[in-house]
């Protein structure tokens, strides 16, 4: 799964769920995904939290088929900034 995969896969679903903060997805040399109020965006601005993690990482995270916590523990992901804005978004993935 491509970033511009991954982008139109959350444009999709921005309409169906309400994200408060600023949420970005730091995906290298691939680009950045930012979910916010305003919608999803591939502009790298300032979030309330960064998660740094590769397009192929993040393809499987929103598919579930990366644990969120397996990913922190072997470090296929980090997170910057305020981690309550992180754990917001499982409660997204979920619904």
């Amino acid at each position: 799964m491509t970033i511009d995969d991954i982008f139109s896969m959350m444009q999709a679903g921005a309409s169906k769920v309400t994200f408060e903060d600023r949420l970005k997805f730091d995906c290298g040399d691939d680009g950045v995904i930012l979910l916010s109020q305003e919608g999803v965006s591939r502009v790298d601005t300032d979030a309330d939290c960064t998660i740094r993690i590769s397009a192929d990482n993040l393809g499987k995270l929103l598919t579930g088929k990366l644990n969120p916590m397996t990913g922190l523990a072997l470090g296929k992901l980090r997170i910057s900034g305020n981690p309550a804005v992180a754990m917001k978004l499982a409660s997204l993935l979920k619904g």
